[in-house]
């Protein structure tokens, strides 16, 4: 394997797989050092990667649908005559509503980051060269969307 093909595998099992930094390292034939600058290079963000697949757009939305339901409850509950929101709860709810909308019509990165993982894993047996060669387009449109 190439260096960018050691780089772009060890990322992969970085974020799909349960993995420390030392068997990743022993996976791909690597030092531990090495592995830790690529984990620890800004440009390469995995760790913001990790974190945007682990929090999937579902159990974001489901929060703040959580939140909104919990403030509802919360006005709902006061006396008859009374059960509006404040200055602040408005705000609030304004807030979160324009937060699920935004999660409900973008796509996030975890979502990309799925669809490439899956697209890489069905060319893989197929047609490993275009694979590797689809796998770093990927790469450099997930990298592209991190800078946004």
């Amino acid at each position: 394997m190439t260096r960018d093909e050691k780089h772009d595998y060890a990322k992969i099992l970085y974020l799909k797989e349960n993995l420390t930094q030392k068997e990743i390292a022993i996976k791909v034939d690597v030092t531990e050092k090495t592995i830790s600058k690529w984990v620890n290079d800004p440009a390469e963000n995995w760790e913001k990667l990790k974190a945007s697949i682990i929090v999937t757009k579902e159990e974001e939305l489901s929060r703040i649908y959580m939140q909104i339901s919990e403030l509802n409850t919360c006005i709902f509950n006061r006396p008859e005559g009374s059960r509006f929101a404040n200055s602040k709860e408005a705000d609030a709810l304004g807030k979160l509503c324009a937060a699920a909308r935004s999660l409900e019509t973008e796509v996030a990165l975890s979502d990309i980051i799925e669809v490439s993982k899956r697209v890489i894993n069905y060319l893989r047996p197929l047609d490993f060269e275009k694979a590797k060669e689809i796998c770093l387009v990927f790469d450099a449109f997930i990298r592209d969307c991190l800078k946004k």
